[in-house]
């Protein structure tokens, strides 16, 4: 609509500048005269003087509506009543309009900004941002708090703290995560992350302070660890110290002198053999407790190659082909993609599977399907995973929560130790050995490579 008014105000304009030079001319050369067409002259200067000005107008109206959206000047306003008539209101009204609008997004996206920097304030976690040169760009008061340096601008600065932890940092990858222990009451996990933003390159930080986790978990740790040591050691203790006691009241009650020297009776030697035998037993069961105690607390770091993760598989079939065969149990394995490789140190990570798919057979004794699922999923940047799955009767949901406490076992014979440093392997491996269970249905241990 205002479009085709502002050509018909146009068109009418040419058309008048059109008409006074026409009657100029002929007036002039029809009736020879001067003065008229000398005026009509002036009058069409005018009218195109005025074109141009009416043309140029809209021009400027519309290079300063753009000028305010560029330099985000949203102030200007733009009069209903426009001098250029009633044409172009419209066109007032729609740039009042859009002004408005802009107005209203810039103060949506202000209120916005100012909400996500009140949180990013208040949140426990601290959070840092640095461009290429260094230049901090964002620091909130729990990274201020968690590292304590004054006057932080620059990235370098972190070096105050610890020059370590700089390279560390300066070294990290998008997406990658590290465990720093910066000093007895700082220790940071730390995660990174890029992006893009005006035309520059910044790396974003998190940081979060899990000293007082980890003395708790280790206070829980060094109990649990008491709680079995306890255990353990008054089952060997108290037997063995009721047996001595039982053997001295025998050589009081059943031997005798003699000239020879002391003598014993027949039953009395028999109870005292037994007492001594039982005495071995469970000093042996203590020594053998003490080792595999020492197994769980020396295993060596792992000498990580990168291999196919079908030639692991194949590995540990291989070695329990003979046991799986007398069990009678059927493993089938899949890995996607075919190709897929792990990096791993593949003596402890074979130990593991030994051992995940030897308790998976022994709880398929009395199932009528024994077979278990032996697969592996590549998972792009988040690395890949391995999964051991049965269909046997499950663990309890009581059993689950400390079947990775060393020395507790569910079986009458386990020792209870092979979860435990299987778990802690994969800790080495800066991975996890995680398990899911449904009593009667199936159970999967799912160890998770990063």
């Amino acid at each position: 609509m205002v479009y085709k008014r502002f050509s018909l105000g146009v068109g009418l304009r040419i058309f008048g500048i059109i008409l006074s030079l026409y009657l100029g001319l002929w007036l002039y050369y029809s009736q020879d005269l001067w003065l008229a067409p000398a005026i009509l002259g002036i009058v069409a200067l005018i009218q195109i003087g005025e074109m141009i000005y009416y043309v140029n107008s809209i021009n400027h109206k519309l290079a300063r509506f753009l000028d305010s959206i560029r330099y985000a000047d949203f102030s200007s306003s733009f009069t209903s009543d426009s001098k250029m008539g009633s044409s172009f209101r419209e066109v007032n009204t729609s740039f009042n309009e859009v002004m408005d609008v802009f107005k209203q997004t810039r103060a949506e996206k202000e209120e916005q900004m100012l909400f996500l920097q009140v949180i990013i304030q208040h949140i426990n976690t601290g959070i840092i941002s640095f461009n290429d040169e260094g230049k901090i760009g964002v620091i909130n008061n729990s990274a201020k708090h968690l590292l304590q340096i004054p006057q932080f601008r620059d990235i370098s600065d972190l070096g105050k703290l610890s020059p370590k932890l700089l390279a560390d940092v300066m070294d990290m990858k998008p997406g990658q995560r590290i465990s720093k222990k910066v000093n007895p009451s700082l220790h940071l996990i730390i995660q990174s992350t890029s992006l893009k933003m005006g035309g520059q390159s910044w790396t974003l930080l998190s940081l979060q302070n899990i000293n007082a986790e980890l003395q708790s978990n280790e206070l829980e740790a060094w109990q649990n660890l008491t709680k079995v040591l306890r255990h353990e050691i008054m089952n060997s203790i108290t037997p063995i110290s009721s047996l001595v006691d039982s053997l001295r009241t025998i050589l009081d009650e059943d031997s005798y002198v003699q000239q020879e020297g002391f003598l014993i009776k027949r039953d009395g030697f028999m109870d005292m053999q037994e007492g001594l035998d039982t005495i071995a037993n469970r000093s042996k069961g203590l020594v053998n407790f003490v080792n595999a105690y020492r197994d769980y607390t020396n295993i060596p770091a792992p000498k990580k190659v990168t291999m196919p993760v079908s030639q692991l598989f194949e590995n540990v079939l291989n070695l329990m082909k003979e046991d799986l065969k007398t069990a009678e149990v059927k493993i089938e394995t899949k890995i996607h993609p075919v190709d897929l490789e792990i990096h791993c140190d593949p003596d402890q990570i074979t130990m593991i599977l030994i051992n995940l798919v030897k308790n998976a057979s022994e709880s398929l004794q009395n199932q009528a399907d024994r077979t278990i699922w032996l697969s592996s999923i590549g998972q792009g940047d988040l690395g890949l995973m391995i999964q051991v799955e049965d269909c046997g009767p499950g663990i309890i949901p009581e059993a689950l929560e400390r079947i990775f406490v060393p020395f507790y076992s569910t079986k009458k014979t386990g020792s209870g130790i092979g979860l435990a440093i299987s778990r802690q392997i994969m800790n080495l491996h800066r991975g996890s050995l995680q398990v899911t269970s449904i009593p009667n249905e199936r159970t999967v241990f799912t160890m998770n490579f990063r």
